[in-house]
């Protein structure tokens, strides 16, 4: 009776651990579709791209820097950290670094790294009015 009851537990304990895992899969899964595709927020900034570099260790980005001129006066500059996900955008802000340009972008939270290292994802580059 017990050399019985003793395989039935494990397949018992182990059929659990499998659903548990694919349960935690299948919501960590879910959870990352969600963040990815709807955006938390959208808008533009106008400024001056200080910077943009591919980097990464495995999961590499565009990553860059946007200075935005707040006032006429004398100012301390407000920065906009960013990630590009597209290419050719990216080959576009690489044009236009040193130039006064219109950064479209969408905001995600709650994505890891592999995504890039800021929530804030350029999707469109245009020259500022005026410029």
């Amino acid at each position: 009776m017990t050399s019985h009851f003793i395989p039935t537990l494990v397949r018992f304990a182990l059929r659990t651990l499998v659903g548990l895992v694919l349960t935690a899969t299948l919501a960590v899964g879910l959870y990352l579709l969600f963040a990815y595709h709807f955006t938390y927020s959208k808008g533009e900034s106008v400024g001056y791209v200080q910077k943009l570099s591919y980097k990464g260790w495995i999961c590499k980005t565009w990553e860059g820097e946007q200075i935005r001129a707040l006032a006429v006066m004398p100012t301390i500059p407000e920065k906009l950290e960013f990630t590009v996900r597209d290419v050719a955008v990216a080959d576009q802000i690489n044009a236009s670094i040193g130039k006064k340009v219109v950064l479209e972008y969408e905001q995600h939270q709650g994505l890891p790294g592999c995504f890039g290292d800021t929530q804030h994802f350029v999707v469109a580059v245009r020259p500022a009015p005026g410029e």
